[in-house]
């Protein structure tokens, strides 16, 4: 395995191990589990959390849906020849099941790249058709618990009104415009799931995701631009004015809380998953400026580009409520170990 890939790899699981010895999920030994929606960001922080489990002496047996497996251990040779885990090829659409008995099922393919949103009666198809064959398959399944992965975008562009969107505030974006077809998959994702619900179906428990911070973070996202700007020596380039707020969760900690959702959530409820510390994106820069780059100049250039949503902060008090769930990584540590990665990848 190729250095850069070993360091961030043991550095993920390290912080998984850390994170899974203070918040144990013993629920979680001896399962084997299926998902979909593997080879990308979710998936490798997933896949990286049932790695510290293994190596802890907590068996957990994964099954993994993927398009192209093989393009997928390119990627991250640091998966290859794990014996907990298997890759079977197939379209979320059209899959064929594997054999056996699962004892949870999760559902997170959707392709959310700028690609797929610029085709959105495609992306929307290929969200409800996904879901459909995976709500088929879970039938044959006989699995207790289905962790579904949603997302805030359910909830359309946030009010000013509303300081932080509440899982049942009941807000939905305009289903006349093409640019909400990604929020609009995700409500029909949770409708299909709800009403598949019995029969050998468990209701889902749904995660609506928010934002994020971390190693292999999609690189359109406003961190992983700041970041490799700042890496670049600058300047770190704004391309709005710097208003809109967002919080971030780091990426171990979106794993265990995952995990923790796929077993000790409530079927049939929504949680929001995601930090509580609001940011600008011109304060983001400004920190990651601070932590990478100094002396870099922050170019804020005003432009309305129109893409990002002003706010997008999620309430968590449910998950911390009833489960326990918080940001417990700080953000200058995430924004450091994503630093370190995207500098080792640039090598």
């Amino acid at each position: 395995m190729p250095q850069d890939h070993h360091s961030i790899f043991e550095t993920a699981c390290s912080d998984l191990a850390v994170l899974l010895d203070q918040h144990p999920l013993p629920e979680l030994d001896g399962i084997r589990l299926f998902a979909t929606g593997c080879t990308g960001f979710f998936g490798y922080w997933l896949l990286a959390a049932m790695e510290s489990l293994n190596r802890h002496g907590r068996p957990v047996e994964v099954v993994a849906l993927s398009r192209d497996p093989q393009a997928f251990l390119a990627r991250h040779p640091e998966f290859r020849g794990r014996p907990w885990l298997s890759l079977i090829q197939g379209d979320v659409a059209n899959f064929a099941m594997p054999g056996g008995r699962f004892d949870a099922v999760i559902h997170g393919a959707t392709d959310s790249s700028p690609q797929a949103a610029a085709n959105p009666s495609v992306l929307l198809a290929g969200m409800i058709d996904g879901t459909r064959r995976v709500l088929d398959a879970l039938a044959s399944a006989g699995c207790e618990r289905f962790l579904l992965l949603s997302s805030g975008a359910v909830y359309g562009d946030q009010p000013v009104s509303v300081p932080a969107l509440k899982e049942d505030d009941g807000l939905a974006g305009d289903p006349l415009s093409p640019g909400n077809a990604y929020g609009e998959g995700k409500r029909i994702m949770e409708m299909l799931c709800a009403c598949r619900a019995g029969s050998g179906i468990p209701a889902p428990v749904v995660a609506r995701c928010f934002a994020f911070l971390g190693p292999h973070l999609p690189g359109h996202l406003a961190p992983a631009q700041f970041l490799r700007d700042a890496l670049a020596g600058g300047p770190i380039v704004l391309r709005g004015d710097g208003t809109p707020l967002r919080s971030y969760l780091y990426a171990a900690d979106l794993a265990v809380w995952l995990l923790t959702l796929l077993v000790r959530g409530k079927p049939g409820r929504a949680y929001n998953v995601g930090s509580d510390q609001v940011i600008s994106l011109a304060k983001l820069a400004q920190v990651i400026r601070d932590a990478v780059a100094p002396d870099a100049q922050i170019d804020i250039l005003g432009a309305d580009i129109g893409a990002p949503r002003h706010r997008y902060l999620p309430d968590t008090r449910r998950a911390a409520g009833e489960l326990g769930l918080a940001a417990w990584t700080p953000l200058p540590q995430a924004i450091a170990r994503m630093a370190v990665a995207l500098n080792q990848a640039s090598r």
